[in-house]
């Protein structure tokens, strides 16, 4: 996408986010138009009103588990762009995407074998509206996961059922055999298009926040190197930044979402995984804390006595099973190294001015 695209992308996109938060608010909207430079101007004082509506409203992993599918989607995704959707479509729309959701934050890996079809059968709807293009971008870099856990469905055999007894859950695959896996289902996939100039330009700014530079292929995995991708739980750009995380390394979500920028988002990124790498010294946790969460990598190595990835791999949310691997085997295909021979960034982190 041209960047003057883009950006009349994003201004519409904030433009009708905005004068929902203004009917929400019970605050008049002032529309300006379009103006000659094909960019959206917002009046300062209609800004300042709504301070207090950008805060922070993500889900913690506990609070979406304890809300059903349909009142986790209603609450999560962005009803205005889904109204683009007919009523029949809205809903399966919602239906699948809680329920991709409540299977990537559950145990088994095996479970997202289910979402297959319909994941696949959704892109294409998805992507045929302006308003729901994002949901397919991110949807459609995550269908590999889907994929490979039917594979796993066909070749790890479920227990043995007792007779009596509730059947119990196919067992996760061991950390090798999806190391192995991924490394095969990656060999021959091409760089994402358009990725090859944002690799020479975020390179150095994961160079300058003392991090590896190979790290920036972690935008493969979360966006496909589209800065316009968006998830059903509110992370976004490149590097899929929650709001909070955005926040916590002077990135601004409102009124344009520095998110989106593919410098800014590159810049907090590298931060965060200098800072989840200080504290976990080992790329794999550091990896899997970027996708699961660091509290939740944490627990598990206290609660397990652990060390090590694959001593709490079966116990973490099921993408983040599949994640650290496929990142791995995307490191190995796109750069030539392996995860563990990066280099260790510095103890501290660069002392800068965030912005």
């Amino acid at each position: 996408m041209e960047l003057l695209s883009f950006f009349q992308w994003h201004s519409r996109l904030t433009i009708r986010a905005l004068r929902v938060r203004c009917c929400a608010a019970g605050t008049p909207f002032l529309s300006i138009g379009f103006v000659r430079s094909k960019v959206w101007l917002i009046p300062a004082v209609v800004l300042a009103a709504f301070g207090s509506l950008a805060q922070d409203q993500s889900l913690t992993l506990d609070e979406d588990l304890l809300r059903s599918a349909e009142q986790w989607a209603r609450q999560n995704l962005d009803e205005n762009a889904l109204d683009a959707l007919d009523n029949l479509d809205r809903e399966k729309v919602r239906t699948f995407f809680a329920e991709v959701q409540k299977q990537f934050h559950g145990e088994y890996v095996i479970d997202l074998a289910s979402l297959k079809e319909t994941g696949h059968a959704l892109v294409p709807l998805l992507e045929s509206y302006e308003e729901t293009l994002p949901y397919a971008i991110w949807l459609k870099t995550r269908l590999d996961y889907l994929d490979v856990a039917d594979e796993f469905r066909l070749i790890i055999p479920p227990p043995r059922s007792v007779p009596g007894q509730a059947p119990r859950p196919t067992p996760n695959p061991k950390p090798e055999k999806e190391r192995e896996i991924w490394i095969h289902k990656v060999a021959d996939i091409r760089w994402p298009q358009g990725s090859k100039p944002y690799v020479l330009k975020l390179k150095p700014i994961f160079a300058a926040e003392r991090v590896p530079a190979e790290l920036i292929w972690l935008a493969e995995l979360e966006s496909s190197f589209d800065p316009r991708a968006r998830s059903p739980s509110g992370a976004a750009g490149l590097f899929q930044l929650m709001p909070a995380t955005a926040k916590r390394y002077g990135l601004r979500t409102w009124p344009l979402d520095q998110r989106l920028n593919p410098e800014t988002s590159a810049q907090a990124a590298a931060r965060y995984l200098g800072y989840l790498h200080r504290r976990f010294k080992d790329w794999r946790l550091t990896i899997a804390a970027y996708n699961a969460g660091e509290q939740t990598v944490r627990t598990l190595l206290r609660r397990r006595k652990a060390q090590s990835f694959d001593q709490i791999a079966g116990a973490l949310p099921a993408e983040t099973q599949m994640y650290v691997p496929k990142f791995e085997a995307i490191l190995m295909h796109r750069e030539g190294v392996r995860l563990e021979s990066l280099a260790t960034p510095p103890t501290e982190p660069v002392s800068r001015h965030s912005g």
